[in-house]
């Protein structure tokens, strides 16, 4: 009979898994995928996927995998990969570590292997050929390459489209600023890093926007400034587009006269004040007039309602920046110079020349010039006491961060600086020029040569010229106050947004660095050098305000050396390093003489440097130009082989932060040993101004391994032309012959 069981199974397999249950299932990890962090209003406009990040040039040893995304604001690639090599990374919240703001590329360059083509793409072009490789040229110095090797050949061509689109737009509202701030009156509950758009977590509320009447009357008052009133004559903009709604003027000029005079000028921009000095001479600026035949009854009504505002009834002194100045199109051909130099070029072919194409590049000859033409009318306002037609900074409170983002807002951004052409946000190439970055260049100038009267650092300045290429905030994204208003109140009609008693949107303020960094990181804003005034001192137990007086103060804080005099490197002195990119020019040319033989420039110039300086008073620059140097963190900060491991400036600045630190712990303790018990209980916070904490994990271990000259920016990730890092001195050092020359070669033989 046969049995009805089924037989036994004979083989057994080992190579199926066992059985699973379904809880077992569920728990496995599922495959994480790449999606872009996006801020209100922000959308993705195309992708493609298996898209590889080229970190060097000559080996694909570091690339990165990933997928390349843009979106409405930014170009953003996403990967699993760490960053190879990379040690510290400086983030932007805004922004992810391989993200580009689309409103800082320069020009994008499409390139295809197999057909040997290349093209450079604009707005509204075709692309005939799939590209295997994307080129993106920034306005930051940075280049970034991508490789479509193993992508779809059509979804590369569009992700390629799609950027060069939206990185040149057409219309001032297709910026991504208004996409933003209109989801916000939307949604006003929405946040960006925790904050509130618009809000004042990062200290706008310390920087006035002289947006109001108040703030400039703050001002006013703050200066001492006697004879002079602020006006509302130009409320709606009703008698000029150029300048903010309030200003002030001299009180004798009233404002019927304001409104006869404003046709005579260009652009209407009538007498603005500016600043005023303790001995009541003061600082205008205004355009010049455009009708030869009345300019002399304009002169002489605004230059009498001037004299009226001094006490002493003084001459009006006026300086003319068209004559005495380069011109934007000169200023915007030295950049333009200054960046093939430091970012195209490959240092191996211009090592040789590339002092001397520094040097033909005029680019530290303009910020000289700068420089020198403020000093000389820092002396027509200390000797002469005479009103001057032109913005110089004296004021100490300008060096402060307060103070400084107060002078940008008051004098570039309501003065009417046009930042859409100037930073070429709508890529109109024709009235492009960096005086924002050459002012910013000027002003680190004397940081160095005075590190101890300013409160923010170089990094700082970095990071606010970085901040006009971000297109979300108002306060570099337009022409004039007029404009954002116009163009604010136009969009919010056409999107149906109620503004109330607004004047029109409210855009992000730049100075609520909030929204783009951490605490943490924004401590890196600070100079541990800087000596306020406010800071105590403990006399017999007790605290007394630090008064600096002349004899505490030390030569060596301007930055002088002994072997100069006068600002001149002395003949006998050894020549500079090649490699130290220090010039060494000629002595300046006498200076005009301004008063009867003697000279009173040149005197004043000679005694003001033969004592010590005073940090909270009168600081003049010195223009010779050995003195005048390099902004290297600025201009070198992506070049991976100018990059000095554990070296430059950062070692210093992270040295001085741990002793600063140190200093304010020792304050702090103190402070709490002389309060009472009761005082005790609301003790201060154990918080550091400085990054760098003398109690830190960094201090015991010296150097920190992520410092390089570069800190605490990183090249990484940016096209490097070798993938070793170091300069040609390093690799002729290291015995390599090709970087010798044809003469050493002959005479070895």
């Amino acid at each position: 009979m046969f049995s009805l069981k089924p037989p036994r199974p004979t083989f057994k397999s080992y190579l199926l898994p066992p059985p699973q249950t379904d809880d077992k299932i569920n728990s496995e990890p599922k495959i994480k995928k790449l999606e872009p962090v996006l801020l209100p209003g922000e959308i993705v406009v195309n992708e493609v996927n298996f898209v590889r990040k080229c970190i060097a040039t000559d080996t694909s040893q570091y690339d990165l995998w990933g997928k390349l995304i843009c979106t409405n604001f930014k170009i953003s690639f996403l990967t699993d990969d760490p960053m190879p090599l990379q040690k510290f990374h400086f983030r932007n919240l805004l922004l992810g570590e391989h993200d580009v703001p689309l409103t800082c590329v320069e020009q994008i360059v499409t390139v295809n292997d197999h057909k040997r083509k290349q093209k450079v793409l604009g707005p509204n072009q075709k692309l005939k050929f799939n590209p295997t490789e994307l080129i993106i040229y920034c306005k930051d110095f940075r280049i970034i390459r991508f490789r479509f090797d193993e992508s779809g050949p059509e979804s590369a061509r569009k992700v390629c489209l799609a950027i060069a689109h939206y990185s040149q737009p057409t219309d001032l509202q297709l910026l991504f600023a208004f996409e933003y701030v209109g989801k916000k009156y939307h949604n006003s509950a929405n946040k960006v890093n925790g904050v509130p758009t618009g809000g004042s977590g990062g200290g706008s509320q310390k920087t006035p926007l002289f947006e109001t009447y108040s703030d400039w009357d703050r001002e006013v008052k703050r200066t001492g400034a006697a004879g002079w009133r602020v006006c509302s004559v130009n409320e709606g903009y009703m008698v000029s587009t150029c300048l903010p709604e309030y200003f002030v003027v001299p009180s004798s000029l009233a404002d019927q006269d304001l409104k006869t005079f404003s046709h005579s000028f260009v652009g209407r921009r009538m007498p603005l004040w500016c600043w005023s000095h303790a001995n009541g001479s003061a600082l205008v600026r205004m355009a010049l007039v455009k009708d030869e035949l009345r300019q002399r009854r304009v002169d002489q009504r605004v230059c009498n309602a001037v004299t009226k505002s001094h006490p002493q009834r003084s001459d009006v002194y006026k300086s003319d920046l068209d004559k005495t100045l380069p011109s934007i199109q000169e200023v915007q051909a030295a950049f333009v110079k200054l960046k093939q130099l430091c970012v195209n070029e490959p240092f191996e072919e211009t090592e040789e020349k590339w002092l001397s194409s520094l040097e033909s590049a005029r680019w530290l000859e303009y910020v000289r010039m700068f420089l020198k033409h403020s000093a000389e009318l820092v002396y027509t306002l200390e000797s002469r006491r005479v009103s001057v037609v032109l913005q110089v900074m004296l004021d100490p409170y300008f060096r402060t961060i307060p103070g400084f983002q107060s002078l940008i807002q008051k004098e570039w951004v309501m003065a009417g600086y046009q930042f859409l052409d100037r930073c070429n946000h709508l890529k109109r190439s024709e009235k492009e020029s960096p005086l924002f970055l050459l002012f910013l260049d000027a002003t680190w100038q004397l940081l160095q040569q005075h590190p101890a009267a300013f409160e923010f650092s170089e990094t700082y300045l970095a990071v606010l010229g970085d901040s006009t290429r971000i297109a979300l905030f108002g306060t570099f994204l337009f022409n004039s106050p007029h404009q954002r208003a116009k163009q604010s109140t136009e969009f919010a009609i056409s999107k149906n947004i109620q503004l109330g008693d607004e004047k029109g949107l409210k855009f992000p303020s730049v100075w609520d660095w909030s929204l783009q960094f951490t605490a943490k990181d924004r401590t890196l804003f600070h100079n541990p050098l800087y000596v306020g005034r406010s800071l105590p001192r403990v006399q017999n137990g007790l605290a007394k305000p630090f008064k600096r007086t002349k004899r505490n103060c030390s030569s060596t804080l301007r930055g002088v050396p002994a072997s100069f005099k006068n600002g001149i490197l002395r003949d006998q002195e050894a020549l500079p390093r090649r490699n130290s990119l220090v010039l060494k020019a000629k002595p300046d040319p006498p200076p005009p003489r301004a008063e009867g033989p003697d000279g009173g420039l040149e005197r004043f110039f000679r005694e003001w440097l033969s004592r010590p300086a005073d940090l909270h008073g009168l600081l003049l620059p010195h223009v010779s130009g050995v003195h005048v140097r390099l902004w290297k963190l600025c201009y070198f900060r992506w070049v991976p082989e100018a990059q000095i491991s554990r070296g430059g400036s950062s070692t210093a600045f992270h040295k001085l932060s741990l002793l600063a630190d140190e200093v304010d712990a020792l304050s702090r303790t103190l402070r709490q040993r002389r309060a009472g018990p009761l005082q005790a209980c609301y003790a201060e916070p154990d918080q550091s101004r400085m990054y760098f904490r003398a109690s830190g994990p960094h201090d015991a271990a010296g150097t920190p391994e992520f410092l390089s000259s570069s800190f605490p920016f990183s090249p990484v990730g940016n096209l490097c032309r070798r993938s070793i890092s170091g300069t040609p001195l390093s690799k002729f050092l290291s015995g390599a012959k090709i970087w010798l020359s044809t003469e050493t070669l002959a005479s070895e033989d």
